[in-house]
């Protein structure tokens, strides 16, 4: 009989971490596309733009940074979530409601969020870098060079500048992965036709990465154009009334992208999580 084994805490950091390193390219453009002031390019315009001006390597600006995000945000949210899952899945000796498992998921993305935002700020600005002119860019060597150089520069504070959005984000990415994940996985099993195999955890993922776009693209805009910004906003609502006076459309500006990056990264996550989970994981004793 095939033995059942949980996820260790740092999976999630691990299996998301390798996901980014296949999805950076569309994480790039996406951000591109988000700090445009107007719609000038659409996704393959932007990403050709990139490649013509900086070469292929430049869809890769800024890897370290989004490494170092996935390591800090995503282990923390992964592990506050599948741990505190785990532990009270075994005391009410079942499964715990899709409520609890919402609220769960918000707390662990709120504070994956901002644990994650110093990284996530070095992560735009280094993918921002390869479209301004030359005298504008900050030219990090690599995430943590730009972590120390915004600490020197602009101060602790700025290392959490958008921590507020980045956090509200994260709970409502953490809901709609972690939460719809589960629940869709639960419930595509209950039907019978399928075992929990690679089939499964790929349909309960498209579900879930579908979910998470939906309900954190507005936000991912505001986070965006706070941590790409050099004092242009005041603060949140600030950045919210300029962003919705460019329209309804602008909290939307990326969505394709951010669709067809999220989407494929949830999915690879969860497969990395699931292979790692059944051959590394840890023994459950029933």
């Amino acid at each position: 009989m095939k033995e059942k084994r949980a996820s260790r805490w740092y999976f999630g950091g691990v299996s998301s971490s390798a996901a980014a390193c296949l999805t950076h390219p569309l994480d790039l453009i996406k951000v591109h596309l988000q700090t445009q002031q107007e719609v000038r390019v659409r996704m393959i315009g932007m990403a050709v733009n990139v490649v013509r001006r900086e070469g292929y390597l430049a869809l890769y600006s800024g890897l370290s940074a989004s490494l170092c995000r996935q390591m800090t945000y995503s282990l923390s949210r992964f592990g506050i979530y599948e741990s505190v899952r785990d532990k009270m899945n075994k005391e009410n000796k079942g499964l715990i409601p899709f409520y609890q498992k919402v609220l769960l998921g918000a707390f662990g993305g709120f504070a994956g969020g901002f644990i994650g935002t110093p990284a996530d700020l070095v992560n735009v600005r280094m993918q921002n870098d390869v479209k301004l002119p030359a005298e504008l860019r900050r030219n990090y060597a690599h995430a943590l060079d730009g972590l120390l150089r915004v600490w020197k520069e602009e101060g602790v504070r700025k290392l959490f500048s958008g921590a507020t959005v980045a956090s509200t984000r994260g709970a409502l990415v953490s809901v709609g992965q972690l939460s719809c994940y589960d629940q869709s996985k639960q419930l595509v099993l209950a039907t019978g036709y399928l075992t929990d195999s690679i089939l499964t955890h790929f349909l309960a993922s498209v579900i879930a990465g579908g979910c998470a776009t939906i309900l954190c693209q507005p936000l991912d805009v505001v986070k965006t154009r706070l941590m790409n910004s050099k004092r242009e906003y005041g603060g949140v609502f600030h950045c919210l009334r300029e962003t919705a006076k460019l329209g309804p459309k602008a909290f939307y500006k990326g969505l394709v992208p951010a669709a067809i990056r999220l989407i494929p990264h949830t999915v690879l996550t969860f497969m990395f999580l699931e292979q790692l989970r059944q051959h590394f994981g840890a023994v459950v004793v029933t």
